[in-house]
Order: structure tokens, then C-alpha cells, then sequence
């Protein structure tokens, strides 16, 4: 059993977007690990494994466009089914 469920994987796009904002506020508020936060003031990847997706997308989208975004249910991956 893993112990967070769900690739979140998105790109936001915005301007004066900062890497370093995005990580600290993603330690501070989310539950999860595997977080890369990588890019530049006007497109960011964002690469994090939690439970509650929903709600980094929601905080994504309060910081530009989302898009690109892919969700992946990994503990039904490891079973081998669709994720």
C-alpha cells in the first residue's frame, strides 16, 4: 500500500511565477513527497505524489492556467490495472 496514491502532474502557466514560492508553499500545506516544482517565470511542471489532488490543482490554478494535467491512481498501477 503506498502512502500517497495519486501522480499529480501539471504545467501552470502565468507570469512572475517562482519556483521557490510554489515548493515552499506545496511543503507547507500539502501532504505528499516526490514534489518537483521546476521552470521559469511564465511556465512551471509540477510533479507531486498526495492523496488529495484536487487540491493542488486548485491551488495551481490560483497561480496561472493549468493544463497538461495528468492524474495517475499508482496503487492501481501496482495491481496492475489502469491508473
Amino acid at each position: 500500500m503506498l502512502e500517497f496514491k495519486y501522480d499529480t502532474q501539471l504545467l501552470i502557466e502565468g507570469t512572475d511565477l517562482d519556483e521557490e514560492t510554489i515548493w515552499d508553499y506545496f511543503t507547507s500545506h500539502f501532504e505528499g513527497d516526490c514534489l518537483l516544482a521546476v521552470g521559469d517565470e511564465e511556465l512551471i511542471k509540477i510533479h507531486f505524489h498526495t492523496n488529495e489532488p484536487w487540491k493542488v490543482l486548485e491551488y495551481c490554478a490560483s497561480l496561472g492556467e493549468i493544463h497538461d494535467i495528468v492524474i495517475e491512481d499508482m496503487d492501481r498501477q501496482a495491481r496492475g490495472l489502469k491508473g
